[in-house]
């Protein structure tokens, strides 16, 4: 009797029990796979911000790509070319419905934004580097190649902005490899004077367009 008494009472303990373990389990999965109710409802308070995080993290990449000389500046120009033709196609898309984007023209944004991707990619595992060398005219070079990067980081300098900056760096650096040629490898005294007086036009440009009050947004 003693120990039938003992078997029917452990019976129910054990249910009781596992019972108890099966809710924890299924709200700690509950918790891992969804978050908590504020953090699910976020991302319906924020307006596109895969498309705002994904614009971000190319120009991070394309800053990364300046400063460390695996981009040009004509490869440069070419990608931010391309990204402020998005912008500017998602800001018309935006001002067309309201401020929002439909779900085909989100999905053309990110098609765009992967072939974009895969150029970023492809232009700094190529061959052609942004080589300036130790020269005074070759560390001018990358001092302001250095600020582009910077602007490109930080938001202060637009797609189309920095586009147009490359453009004017590439232009320099295009003038200076065709003296060098032109005279064994190096410059003249008068050519050297002529590059310093294009990059202060071009440092003031970029001082400029970094205190326009024009920023690229930054996701949040």
């Amino acid at each position: 009797m003693k120990l039938n008494w003992l078997k029917y009472t452990a019976l129910p303990v054990a249910l009781l029990m596992a019972g108890t373990v099966a809710i924890a389990q299924e709200q700690s999965s509950s918790q891992g796979s969804s978050g908590s109710s504020t953090q699910s409802s976020t991302p319906a308070q924020k307006p596109d911000p895969t498309i705002a995080q994904r614009k971000e993290n190319q120009q991070d990449r394309i800053a990364q790509g300046v400063k460390s000389g695996q981009l040009t500046a004509g490869e440069t120009a070419n990608l931010e070319s391309k990204e402020a033709a998005i912008n500017g196609e998602t800001k018309a898309d935006r001002a067309a419905n309201g401020g929002k984007l439909t779900s085909a023209e989100k999905q053309q944004v990110n098609q765009q934004q992967n072939q974009l991707s895969k150029q970023i990619y492809q232009d700094k595992h190529n061959a052609a580097t942004q080589n300036s060398g130790n020269s005074e005219v070759g560390q001018r070079q990358k001092n302001q190649q250095q600020r582009i990067a910077n602007g490109i980081k930080s938001g202060q300098l637009t797609a189309g902005e920095t586009a147009k900056l490359e453009n004017q760096q590439r232009g320099i650096n295009q003038q200076v490899k065709a003296d060098r040629a032109a005279n064994g490898g190096k410059l003249t005294s008068g050519e050297k004077q002529q590059v310093n007086k294009e990059q202060n036009q071009a440092s003031k440009n970029i001082y400029n367009k970094k205190h326009n009050g024009k920023t690229q947004p930054k996701s949040k």
